[in-house]
């Protein structure tokens, strides 16, 4: 029961953002301080809870191509998105947190298994915190490019239900894999964080909350490490 409340708050932040993007209405420097906050969290989940795990489990070089490989493949399919629907139709945080969300969500669902209330807080609120204004930036500029809303809204809600499976397969079926497969998974996805932080995260962020993107940045990664702290 824990599990299935976990992966339902988890992927309604999604919908929850989706919702915000297209109907809700704050100033733009307070969105983006939002952004840049989220892309502070990032910034410790992708390391304390993707990468540092994986080279406990996985030789180092193994990590270092697998988190290069997925920095890649955002990257690629990154422009590719840009280059059919434009930079800002939204389309590459979405992009963003599909790469990033499917490998973190699996391993989120091994994580579930045993883990005690603090680490499920811990480990679940990261990504909570990461994605809400990831889909609110990203429906926002959907909506702006001319989809309906219906379609936009339809498309943040697919995408939740992907990572929501996702997080359910790591519970159900990747709980006996070894532990090194786990860590490449670990690996490819936060490769992929860190290119869509590079590339769609903190760009948002200062040009929408401009010098305040930092500062935001800074307390994104204290509230972190406060609740990895927790774990």
């Amino acid at each position: 029961m824990l599990t299935l409340a976990v992966i339902v708050v988890v992927s309604a932040a999604l919908i929850l953002g989706a919702l915000w993007g297209i109907y809700g209405s704050l100033p733009e420097g307070l969105e983006g301080f939002i952004v840049a906050m989220a892309g502070g969290a990032l910034i410790v989940s992708v390391i304390l809870e993707l990468v540092e795990p994986a080279t406990e489990q996985a030789p180092l070089w193994a990590v270092a191509l697998l988190v290069l490989t997925g920095a890649a493949v955002f990257t690629v399919l990154d422009h590719l998105v840009d280059k059919k629907e434009g930079s800002n139709n939204g389309g590459g945080l979405l992009l963003a947190i599909t790469l990033d969300g499917v490998p973190e969500n699996l391993a989120l669902g091994v994580a579930l298994i045993g883990a005690g209330p603090l680490q499920v807080a811990a480990l679940s609120g990261s990504i909570f915190l990461s994605n809400l204004p990831e889909a609110a930036g990203g429906a926002k500029g959907m909506a702006a490019s001319g989809r309906s809303n219906g379609k936009v809204l339809a498309l943040w809600a697919g995408t939740a239900a992907i990572l929501a499976a996702a997080a359910l397969a790591g519970n159900l079926l990747l709980a006996g894999v070894p532990d090194v497969v786990l860590a490449l998974i670990r690996s490819l996805a936060g490769g992929a964080v860190v290119a869509s932080l590079a590339t769609e995260v903190f760009p948002k962020a200062f040009k929408d909350g401009s010098m305040s993107a930092g500062v935001a940045a800074a307390m994104g990664l204290v509230l972190a490490l406060a609740l990895d702290q927790l774990g």
